[in-house]
């Protein structure tokens, strides 16, 4: 019954979400584009051959940079196989494109519609399908079964907020989550939750987005452009969200050090214009990375050296990361890094790459979404995990002040990252075990 009033449901709201797509693309314009995807088609069909072709689902942005060491590793151990890209924002397709270029196929995902699913499936014939972290859609995982197309929910998460959400379902959860062919988990904590939802053949491999690396090149930029801002203190306030940059520019306020920069990166790009009128509203001077370090100037930047680069005026106050792609350069520019998602109730966002880099963390306390990862970064004496801007506010000024204490949470914070790292290769070995000869 509940499947029947699911499907249903999607008949009535199919319209409603090709209206949104279209209300979206005025703003990011992505959104219009490729709208026969989101329904199954796709343009060509794959030629009449043997070769494997993993299929790989990465929602937006952030998984689908946290998929790129298993693709890659993928490509390594199965040369011969294809590889399908999916998503269901444009930054994560725009993302996928500078990514992957042409080394992999993409498309949008559909909506979890029979008819959809099914022509996607018939076009695209995967050997084997890949979702990530927590994509579980009740009519992609049947038709998959009845496919016989094994999917994998892979770099599996399940928060206990989730947990208690799912589990109201009953045996209607335990019938999708037992649809999966592998379960993937980040932790004993995710595993243990998704067992109890139905999940079958669960095991614990550990998180990929350890496995992530910032490109040199990427490292180079940064520091390139550190060189051109100078000796000022400097913090980043990366993938913030709506109604979080109001909050992170009261603790800049509060901060009380004349001289330092805060590089404010919002996650969603069609909010770039957005953000830059509430930093313009709040009496500082903003200057854009597309404006102040645009694209003719990437190739001079990625040689480490400033050349091309010019000085930052110790005017600006806030430095708009309006960019896509450049996260790790803005970390590398940074003393210190405030991961966004986390001072409202949002569930956090993906701390280790700032670690990776290096860079010591400061985060709010709305981290569902990352329980294991914060608590370990604090642990390891990689990460401060603040209660609200004045909060964040004290913490920076204080780190700020203490040289010592941030070198040594820059040493822990690039250990912390490299002892969890794997868990690619052990993906890949359970991953190769499904996939045909």
């Amino acid at each position: 019954m509940l499947r029947a009033i699911y499907n249903a449901l999607w008949w009535i709201v199919a319209p409603l979400a090709v209206l949104r797509l279209l209300i979206r693309s005025r703003k990011e314009r992505g959104y219009r584009e490729h709208i026969g995807e989101r329904f199954g088609s796709a343009r060509g069909r794959l030629p009449e051959d043997d070769a494997p072709l993993i299929w790989v689902h990465a929602v937006s942005v952030g998984e689908t940079r946290a998929a790129q060491p298993l693709i890659d590793a993928l490509m390594k151990a199965r040369p011969d196989a294809r590889i399908l890209l999916t998503h269901m924002t444009p930054s994560g397709r725009a993302t996928g494109e500078q990514t992957f270029g042409d080394r992999v196929l993409r498309s949008y995902l559909p909506y979890d519609m029979p008819h959809a699913v099914r022509r996607f499936l018939r076009t695209w014939r995967p050997s084997l399908g890949l979702v990530m972290e927590t994509e579980v859609w009740p009519t992609l995982i049947d038709e998959c079964r009845r496919a016989d197309v094994p999917l994998v929910l892979t770099n599996a998460r399940m928060s206990a907020r989730s947990y208690k959400r799912a589990a109201k379902f009953g045996n209607a959860t335990r019938g999708v989550f037992g649809g999966f062919a592998r379960v993937l988990a980040q932790s004993p904590a995710d595993a243990e939750r998704l067992t109890a939802l139905g999940a079958r053949n669960v095991a614990v491999l550990g998180n990929l987005k350890f496995d992530m690396n910032t490109p040199p090149e990427l490292a180079a930029r940064g520091h390139a452009w550190r060189a051109a801002i100078g000796a000022r203190p400097v913090w980043v306030a990366a993938s913030t969200r709506e109604g979080e940059e109001e909050l992170v520019l009261q603790a800049f306020a509060a901060l009380g050090i004349d001289d330092a920069l805060l590089i404010l990166v919002p996650r969603h790009p069609q909010r770039f214009n957005e953000v830059a009128a509430l930093v313009e509203k709040a009496g500082l001077r903003i200057e854009r990375r597309s404006t102040w370090a645009p694209a003719a100037t990437v190739a001079s930047a990625a040689s480490g050296a400033g050349g091309g680069v010019p000085a930052l005026s110790s005017n600006t106050n806030v430095l708009l990361g309006d960019s896509m792609g450049e996260l790790g350069a803005y970390y590398a520019a940074s003393d210190l890094a405030f991961i966004g998602g986390s001072l409202l109730p949002l569930g956090g966002q993906n701390l280790i790459e700032a670690c990776a880099v290096g860079v010591p963390v400061l985060i709010g306390p709305h981290v569902f979404n990352f329980t294991q990862a914060t608590a370990d970064a604090v642990a390891a004496g990689a990460a401060v995990q603040v209660q609200d801007p004045a909060e964040l506010a004290r913490a920076l000024r204080e780190l700020f002040g203490d040289k010592a204490r941030r070198l040594a949470m820059s040493g822990a914070a690039s250990a912390f990252a490299a002892r969890h790292r794997g868990a690619t290769a052990r993906t890949v070995d359970v991953l190769m075990a499904l996939l045909p000869e």
